[in-house]
């Protein structure tokens, strides 16, 4: 997912985010010497993701902690399961609280989402992808999340792999010209993917030789056209205006992946609490 260093130092700068100089409040209640026991709750209906992340937090703050977890990720967890138990400093507990969910909840929630996606094309032979609308500097665990949830990585940067979109068609003069400026420039084993909008501008990226063809914000009826006109000489992907509610209906036009941005951009954080239970 990532090293054990990157995410450390990621916790570090997040905690030090949240608290600065200290914390006024817990500082101010409690002597330090107190400890206790504190439960993770899910208040829905989720699929957990990044419990690694989770603990690494208060392990962080403070490695005295101890921590219990009841589920691995990648399992569904219902209203009111506890998904783990962490136990120890109670000041030290408060510290860290708010950035471990804040991680955990974003995690959850991008799987969750992501899971359901999966669920809607079961069956029909489609893979659905993430894209790079992720939340900056946390790209590796958000993708982490989409993989848990059942997707599928498109590319991780702008260094593994190749999408010729339309900014880049303009630059280019063309998407015969964009292509022709990337062979040679890339590693043999590298696909080229373009970014189309209408059926001549497939038919221009077939004739290049593009590996993959993204259809940008085609209609179905448009995407069933252009899977019939490429005919397997390509991989098709669909982009743009994906929902859970027209996902099933694109996945039937026969393409081969289905990129939802919405999946890192817009997923709900998972509602999830730390309750006390008793103090010891």
């Amino acid at each position: 997912m990532i090293s054990d260093i990157r995410l450390k130092e990621l916790i570090r700068t997040a905690l030090d985010e949240d608290m600065g100089s200290g914390d006024l409040t817990t500082s101010s209640i409690l002597t330090g010497d107190e400890t206790g026991v504190a439960q993770v709750i899910s208040k829905g209906e989720i699929i957990v993701a990044g419990v690694d992340v989770f603990r690494e937090v208060f392990h962080v703050l403070d490695s005295s902690l101890d921590f219990e977890t009841y589920f691995c990720d990648g399992q569904s967890a219902g209203r009111g399961e506890a998904l783990a138990c962490v136990s120890g400093s109670l000041k030290s507990i408060l510290l860290a609280e708010r950035v471990a969910l804040n991680f955990f909840q974003r995690m959850c929630g991008i799987a969750t989402m992501t899971h359901q996606y999966v669920e809607e094309v079961r069956g029909i032979g489609v893979k659905i992808l993430d894209t790079r609308k992720t939340t900056p500097n946390l790209r590796t665990l958000e993708k982490y999340a989409v993989k848990t949830g059942g997707g599928f990585n498109h590319r991780f940067g702008l260094y593994d792999g190749v999408m010729i979109k339309d900014n880049h068609i303009s630059a280019a003069g063309g998407i015969s010209n964009a292509v022709k400026r990337m062979v040679g420039n890339i590693p043999p084993t590298v696909k080229i993917e373009v970014e189309v909008k209408n059926l001549q501008e497939v038919e221009e990226a077939l004739a290049a030789g593009a590996d993959i063809i993204m259809l940008d914000n085609m209609g179905t009826g448009g995407m069933k056209k252009a899977v019939s006109l490429i005919d397997g000489r390509a991989m098709v992907e669909a982009s743009g205006n994906v929902t859970l509610s027209n996902v099933k209906e694109i996945a039937k036009t026969g393409v081969d992946f289905i990129s939802v941005g919405a999946l890192t951009h817009s997923a709900p954080a998972s509602d999830i609490s730390l309750v006390f239970k008793r103090k010891v």
